[in-house]
């Protein structure tokens, strides 16, 4: 065999055991009928809303609004994610929905801009 198929199938084998400890590792600590500790229930209650703003924030962080198309895909496809996330109350149909418009409005807006 080859050593760059041995080496790549090591490197998987070492991902995969990383990732299956990463796992467990949650489990290990707070599994069985312990009580979580009072700040890893405070984190788990406080850390997806801020996950999602810190995203939010870093997609729209190169957004150019002083030229033409003035954001307007990256606006668009904002508010259609949280229309349909009202309406549906679904985040992965609201997150497919809004990247959609996004990857249409693009290739639209620039092809009529220019």
């Amino acid at each position: 065999m080859n050593t760059n198929w041995i080496s790549t199938i090591e490197a998987l084998a070492v991902v995969a055991l990383v990732t299956i400890f990463t796992r467990a590792l949650p489990f290990l600590f707070f599994g069985g009928k312990k009580k979580l500790p009072d700040m890893v229930s405070y984190l788990g209650t406080v850390l997806p809303a801020a996950i999602m703003i810190i995203l939010v924030v870093f997609c729209l962080r190169n957004t150019i609004l002083t030229a033409y198309p003035y954001g307007l895909a990256e606006l668009l496809s904002v508010a259609a994610v949280i229309i349909v996330h009202c309406l549906r109350n679904n985040v992965f149909l609201s997150i497919a929905a809004g990247t959609g418009l996004y990857m249409v409005l693009i290739r639209t807006l620039f092809l009529i801009g220019s």
